[in-house]
């Protein structure tokens, strides 16, 4: 009997491999564990796809980390000024920014996660035979990813 499709979005957020939708991306279910907040298996225990792919992979995703971090800023900003209005006169400006200021501060390392987790669905996709396929690789030669079956 054929299991379902996880749900995309569902696995992205609750951090788990973009092949098989099934293992978990991290050690710890914790992001605030600050000493284990990146603390990642070399692979996904379900599927085996190689975490990082390439020395260096994870550096792409400060800049999906910046995303977030902006629309969670102008999301923040949007909500306060249709429920409490914007004025620099009786600070409300200011209470935003400061709100908005702890929520990216405490966020930051479920945003970091994240982040990875976003980063590596770029370049992984969802495969229904991934307990009988090999994961994505990075190939040096060629500088480009491509699934096992295919490369060799």
């Amino acid at each position: 009997m054929p299991t379902s499709k996880p749900n995309y979005l569902w696995s992205m957020l609750t951090m788990k491999c973009p092949r098989c939708r099934r293992g978990p991306m991290f050690n710890n279910n914790n992001p605030w564990n600050l000493k284990k907040v990146f603390d990642m298996p070399s692979h996904c225990h379900e599927c085996g796809q190689k975490y990082e792919m390439e020395v260096g992979f994870w550096y792409g995703t400060a800049y999906v980390s910046y995303a977030l971090s902006v629309a969670l800023s102008v999301t923040t900003f949007v909500a306060w000024w249709v429920l409490i209005g914007m004025s620099t006169n009786d600070n409300r400006f200011f209470w935003w920014l400061g709100i908005n200021i702890f929520l990216l501060i405490f966020l930051q390392p479920w945003l970091m996660r994240l982040s990875r987790v976003i980063y590596l669905y770029f370049f992984v996709r969802y495969d229904p035979n991934y307990k009988s396929t090999k994961g994505k690789t990075f190939d040096y030669e060629t500088g480009s990813y491509y699934d096992n079956e295919e490369g060799q």
